[in-house]
């Protein structure tokens, strides 16, 4: 794609953009373009004007991300500070920006005495991302407290989708494909900021405790199976501390990958695959990856 052939755009088009310094695992090859849009308006007119046989992907800050080293084909949108906002918007509820961090969004939600969203300060992504998801951790899913979300569709048509419509089950919704969620509304219950405030310390305490936080990792990578904790068959199958190339089943939390420096993108999911592999040899248990791969391998 030439860029004369692309939509004139407000916001920022980087071509052959590198992706590796914006996931957490810093792998990966190159987007055929990044888009970084100025406002809602930017990206709408965007996407209504782009060839419709051009994919596009929403990026949010990475997290449970493998981009592959082959890098990803059409339009990686990445919403930046103009999508970044929280406010409140009426009775213990929160208008959040699609590109608004986790950590912001629990963090206003205290400032508001908003108790039940403490949760989302343990999920390293943005609204986008867990919207999408249906991200969850310590308890909480955001299932519970989302009351509604704003989605750009492929087409560049702005529509409001309510909890419902998004059909919600373990980290999965049946959001539209290629739609980027650029805001959401979450509401959750009256509370107390310094309750709020501990319940967010034990949370990250915990996370400290048990989690490879300063490492390039992807957070979790397989979804927990009924009637079983993931870490635990990884463990059991005798995978902690296992190696591919650089990357490396955490020595701390086995349902982490961990980048200890040069791995590949291709070696950590080759490695993760293994792992697979050696849980179903074990206990007969297929292991579902919750960490996206997207890309040309």
């Amino acid at each position: 794609m030439m860029a004369d052939t692309l939509p004139k755009v407000a916001g920022k088009l980087t071509p052959n953009a590198p992706l590796a310094p914006l996931v957490w695992f810093k792998s990966g090859g190159v987007a055929d373009w990044l888009f970084e849009p100025k406002d809602i308006t930017d990206l709408q007119g965007f996407l209504r004007e782009l060839d419709p046989a051009v994919p596009v992907m929403a990026l949010g800050l990475g997290s449970n991300l493998i981009v592959r080293d082959g890098g990803v084909p059409g339009v990686v949108v990445r919403l930046g500070k103009a999508f970044a906002g929280v406010k409140p918007a009426g009775e213990l509820t929160l208008d959040c920006g699609g590109g608004a961090s986790g950590i912001l969004v629990s963090s206003s939600a205290r400032d508001n005495s908003i108790a039940g969203l403490e949760f989302l300060r343990s999920i390293p992504g943005t609204v986008g991302g867990f919207v999408r998801m249906n991200g969850g951790a310590y308890g909480g899913e955001v299932k519970e407290i989302l009351v509604d979300c704003d989605v750009v569709l492929r087409d560049g048509t702005l529509v409001t989708l309510p909890v419902a419509d998004l059909h919600y089950t373990y980290r999965h919704s049946e959001l539209p494909e290629q739609a980027i969620v650029v805001a959401a509304r979450f509401k959750g219950r009256p509370g107390e900021p310094e309750a709020i405030q501990a319940e967010m310390d034990r949370i990250s305490a915990s996370r400290e405790a048990s989690q490879p936080l300063r490492s390039k990792t992807g957070g979790s990578t397989f979804k927990n199976p009924p009637r079983h904790k993931a870490w635990q068959l990884v463990d059991e199958a005798g995978c902690r501390g296992l190696t591919l190339g650089g990357a490396q089943v955490s020595e701390k939390h086995t349902n982490f990958l961990i980048n200890t420096g040069t791995a590949t993108s291709t070696e950590i999911e080759e490695l993760g695959e293994d792992v697979r592999q050696r849980v179903k040899q074990h206990s007969g248990v297929e292991l579902e990856w919750e960490i996206k791969r997207v890309g040309r391998k």
